[in-house]
């Protein structure tokens, strides 16, 4: 087990997915975790992440200088190895010239983190401080053109010091020297698989479950279908799916659900007609957040009126991931900025009375899926793109009626084909489609014709932290706006959205 400090950086979750690569398990944890803490959790090694902070500055994050005394090896990143020069006798300045970008890294011999990796090779830099002064017992390791010290060590006590960022791809050996790290310095063992997770999660819900009973909200979605599966591993019919039909999905998404868990899975699921409900209550509302709210607490109301129904509930799953618990935090005890808050997290119905219960709240998309196909899910669901919990209502930039669903329903299932018959859909984070609030002129079988327009939306990305417009092929692009237009009625513009995440959001509200 690995320690991550969360000095703030906004690689901490690239770090994480780092060593669960190399199948050792971590955590992230804020750096005013005290040492009794660390002890507990008895980690084979502790990184100390980045951070948008200088550590001569009033307020800058710190963790108990103490982790020093623990005898377990230490890797500092960026901030992080300014942090253990500081904390452990040496100086950390203002640098002359600021280093952002590649950087050719000289190494000053191939040992400790640098083991088996070339003299010569390229790192990524993003700092505007440097090391003037080391603390006794530690040695240069490594500098760059512009940095003296890009890397340092005290090997005799396990401490190893970075300034660049090995997490990151566009420092092309950055896994070699966490491997290094884990396996030569930390001595860690391959033991972080599915299959052991499976069987640690199963012992550990049935201890805390016991007799009693649990409830699910099941969406059809990777993440609560997964939770699902392994709930009903562990506990059997002692789970109770609850699904809300709430008149926003895709086209045949509700009976599909249905179809798999009831039948095919045996497991125990309530299925909730409120569609009329919930349009009932959108009518006129044009706001994002409004319609998240409004759609919020139609949920809760519809699933907690189900919930009274059953006796005997303790417990509340819920289908929490690992990056929704640290993009909910504050800054230094997560990324620095929260962009929206998450629907999983927090959002227990305090009336309701129950523990929460997040089976997968450690668990990265990735490993989510890895661990749906162990427990047998089908491909299609493993690999279904993420869905918004609002549904279709947040890619129609209007307020939600049947109409708009019924054009944006048949736009999306054309757009889902076409990039599924082209093998590009696992290849996709999302692709999806927006119904705008605009119209716009066009031509028809001779006639003038003043209809919708919407956008395709298709993205690439490993966490959605950050996503990159898809490149699309234009055949592609023209076949599926040749189709849009001609299959469905009332639009007659498509347009194709090349914006990044950052500077934009994947989803438009």
């Amino acid at each position: 087990m690995i320690l991550i400090i969360d000095f703030g950086s906004q690689y901490n979750q690239l770090i994480a997915r780092r060593v669960r690569e190399a199948h050792v398990y971590c955590q992230i944890d804020a750096p005013w975790i005290s040492l009794g803490q660390i002890r507990a959790l008895s980690p084979e090694g502790i990184i100390l992440s980045g951070g948008p902070a200088s550590i001569y500055e009033k307020g800058s994050p710190s963790i108990d200088p103490g982790i020093f005394d623990l005898r377990i090896p230490v890797l500092g990143i960026c901030y992080g190895m300014q942090y253990m020069v500081d904390a452990l006798g040496g100086e950390v300045t203002k640098a002359e010239k600021r280093e952002y970008g590649f950087a050719e890294l000289h190494m000053k011999d191939a040992a400790g983190l640098f083991e088996g990796i070339e003299e010569q090779t390229r790192c990524w830099m993003s700092h505007g401080d440097t090391i003037r002064r080391l603390p006794k017992g530690f040695r240069i390791t490594a500098s760059t053109p512009n940095t003296r010290v890009a890397a340092t060590e005290n090997a005799s006590k396990g401490f190893y010091g970075v300034q660049f960022h090995p997490e990151v791809v566009h420092t092309p050996k950055g896994k070699k020297m966490l491997r290094n790290f884990l396996f030569r310095v930390c001595g860690c063992s391959r033991s972080w698989t599915m299959k052991s997770f499976i069987k640690e999660s199963v012992q550990e819900i049935r201890s805390v479950v016991g007799d009693k009973k649990v409830i699910l909200g099941l969406s059809g979605g990777v993440d609560s279908s997964v939770t699902a599966l392994l709930l009903h591993q562990a506990i059997g019919k002692q789970l109770t799916c609850i699904f809300v039909d709430n008149g926003l999905l895709r086209e045949g998404e509700a009976e599909q659900v249905k179809g798999l868990f009831r039948k095919h899975f045996k497991v125990n699921l309530r299925f909730i007609s409120a569609r009329r409900r919930f349009l009932n209550r959108l009518k006129g509302i044009v706001d994002p957040e409004k319609k998240r709210k409004i759609i919020g607490r139609t949920f809760i109301e519809a699933f907690e009126g189900e919930a009274r129904n059953l006796r005997g509930v303790k417990f509340l799953a819920q289908g929490t991931l690992y990056p929704d618990i640290i993009e909910s935090r504050s800054a230094f005890g997560g990324p620095s900025a929260v962009i929206k808050s998450h629907h999983n997290v927090g959002g227990l119905p305090r009336k309701m009375k129950l523990t929460l219960i997040e089976p997968l709240k450690h668990l990265f998309k990735d490993e989510v899926r890895v661990l749906g196909k162990e427990l047998g899910l089908p491909e299609d669901l493993i690999w279904r793109q993420p869905f918004p919990g609002p549904g279709l209502a947040i890619r129609i930039i209007a307020d939600i009626t049947q109409a708009r669903l019924s054009i944006l329903r048949n736009v999306d299932r054309i757009l889902l084909e076409e990039i599924t018959n082209r093998g590009l859909y696992k290849r996709l984070w999302q692709s999806f489609a927006v119904l705008l609030p605009l119209k716009s002129v066009g031509i028809m079988g001779d006639q003038r014709t003043y209809e919708h327009i919407v956008a395709i939306r298709a993205v690439t990305s490993t966490d959605a932290m950050t996503a990159d417009w898809a490149k699309l092929p234009h055949a592609l692009l023209g076949r599926i706006s040749n189709r849009i237009i001609n299959e469905v009625r009332g639009v007659n513009r498509v347009v194709y959205d090349i914006s990044s995440k950052p500077p934009s959001t994947i989803e438009w509200e």
